[in-house]
């Protein structure tokens, strides 16, 4: 019945520069874009799609909402910004650790390391989590 989780929305006042984090830095591509009109929070919305491999992030930023840098919600809909955490599986923690600082990322912490798994945490640039995993099979 159930298949898959087919997306993981990311509301943001500042698509391009979010967009750009996901494709440029994280390998992501963007695979469908579309705007509503008139959404249910009364606002036109834009919404990017960007993919990898087979993961999808819904990118959702409302045209004319502005945000308030303490509360993170919109001023034109009750809506809150971000999410929890999303985690990526990384092939190789060091390698991918290398690369995000050759992007000029930076670790927030890790990498700890378990038997079976080590994990780090980076920030996209809204400051929203992202945990990065490597199992050991």
């Amino acid at each position: 019945m159930f298949k898959r989780i087919d997306h993981v929305e990311l509301v943001t006042d500042r698509p391009e520069r979010i967009e750009a984090f996901y494709t440029d830095v994280l390998g992501f591509r963007v695979k469908a874009r579309d705007r509503i009109e008139t959404s249910s929070r009364g606002a036109p919305m834009n919404l990017a799609y960007l993919e990898l491999g087979g993961s999808v992030v819904e990118i959702i930023s409302y045209e004319g909402a502005a945000y308030e840098s303490t509360s993170a919600a919109p001023a034109a809909a009750a809506e809150r910004r971000g999410w929890r955490m999303i985690a990526l599986e990384v092939e190789n923690m060091q390698r991918a650790i290398d690369h995000l600082r050759g992007k000029g990322v930076a670790v927030a912490w890790g990498p700890r390391v378990r038997e079976s798994y080590a994990r780090a945490e980076i920030r996209d640039p809204d400051g929203n989590p992202i945990e990065l995993r490597e199992w050991f099979r």
